[in-house]
């Protein structure tokens, strides 16, 4: 019985409560139904009909009719209600034999496989929840695809330039110095951070990034910021500034991820801000706090700000001027919002300047 099918499982616990139904019938029939047509005659009887003489064949005549009866209903039932059984049982498991067949072609590859709507609720509601598992690891395996695509794609370039440079360091083509050293160090650096980046867009885009929320207080945050890129700028460069009022409410969001958003924008702004200022502005609406970076620099077309935030994205113009980023910050940053409960957007004009902002929820 352990090894039985579904489908014969159902089947036979039916005709088990069918028969125990009949059964049951048929124990009750016979004792009760001879002893209530007794009591029926003796009736008649009181009211002046003499059944003395065929009571006793009137008796037999009820048991033998109800006799045949009861098991032309047991033959009957037994025939009715195990093809019903079998209809039912068939319903049942036939989306589950369905279910089975997508779900092993999914494991063999074809992640696109989905299981059809059930008539049945309970079926529909595991055929609805296999669908939306299935949605999201095609999802995963997609992104998994275009991360592994756009690395190779990125690792091309560092990689080729120091080959080059090995190769002409070892055949004698290009003299050593401490320019050609340097300028391996810069590229091997880019490979590091681009590695770096690439595991924390991963573990952002996994959901295993840890995410510490706790009441924050922005302003010393920010403060600590400008102050230290402004270390960075030179005197020709452009200005740095902070507007935001001291007493910020608080808002629930993790240090130090809200840390790596602000170094990662104020970063972007600073690498495309030739002259003009950047502008931390901060202010509350209704239960979020905005922090935005506003840049005087180059700025995106306007083609270009639906793809800011995919990863290994860059403008045209910031390729040409290799400024060394990796292209993932931004969309590092987009996940990192999104995990603390806010929303990051983009306005940006060619050649006017772009402004990022992004909100947290207040505490």
């Amino acid at each position: 019985m352990s090894k039985l099918s579904l489908r014969s499982r159902l089947l036979f616990s039916h005709i088990i409560v069918m028969l125990v139904g009949l059964i049951t019938l048929l124990i009750v029939g016979r004792l009760f139904s001879p002893q209530l047509f007794e009591l029926h005659l003796k009736r008649l009887e009181g009211r002046g009909f003499d059944l003395s003489e065929i009571r006793h064949d009137l008796i037999w005549k009820f048991e033998s009719a109800w006799s045949r009866g009861a098991w032309l209903s047991l033959l009957m039932g037994v025939t009715v209600s195990g093809g019903l059984s079998y209809v039912v049982a068939r319903r049942v498991v036939q989306p589950l034999i369905q279910m089975e067949k997508i779900t092993q072609q999914f494991a063999q590859g074809n992640l696109k496989a989905r299981v059809p709507e059930s008539e049945i609720l309970e079926l529909n509601r595991l055929a609805i929840s296999f669908n939306r598992m299935a949605s999201n690891l095609e999802d995963v395996e997609q992104r998994r695809r275009e991360l592994v695509g756009d690395l190779t794609h990125e690792l091309r370039t560092p990689l080729t330039i120091l080959e080059g440079y090995l190769e002409g360091l070892a055949d004698g083509t290009i003299e050593s110095s401490p320019e050609i050293f340097q300028r391996l160090a810069a590229e091997t650096t880019r490979l590091r951070r681009l590695v770096h980046d690439v595991q924390e867009l991963s573990k952002a885009e996994a959901g295993y990034l840890p995410i510490n929320i706790q009441p924050l207080d922005l302003y010393p945050l920010l403060q600590s910021l400008i102050q230290r890129f402004s270390d960075q700028l030179l005197e020709d460069g452009p200005v740095l500034r902070l507007e935001c009022l001291p007493n910020l409410p608080l808002v629930s969001a993790d240090p130090e991820r809200v840390e790596q958003i602000m170094v990662n924008l104020l970063g972007n702004a600073l690498r495309y801000t030739v002259k003009g200022s950047i502008t931390v502005k901060v202010w509350s609406e209704s239960a979020k706090l905005w922090i935005a970076v506003i840049d005087t620099g180059h700025g995106i077309k306007a083609k270009d700000l639906p793809f800011v935030f995919d990863r290994f994205w860059r403008s045209e113009r910031s390729r040409a001027r290799s400024p060394g980023g990796t292209g993932i910050g931004l969309a590092i940053s987009h996940r990192l919002v999104e995990l603390q409960g806010g929303e990051i957007q983009v306005e940006s004009e060619l050649d006017k300047g772009s402004t990022f902002r992004f909100s947290l929820p207040l505490a």
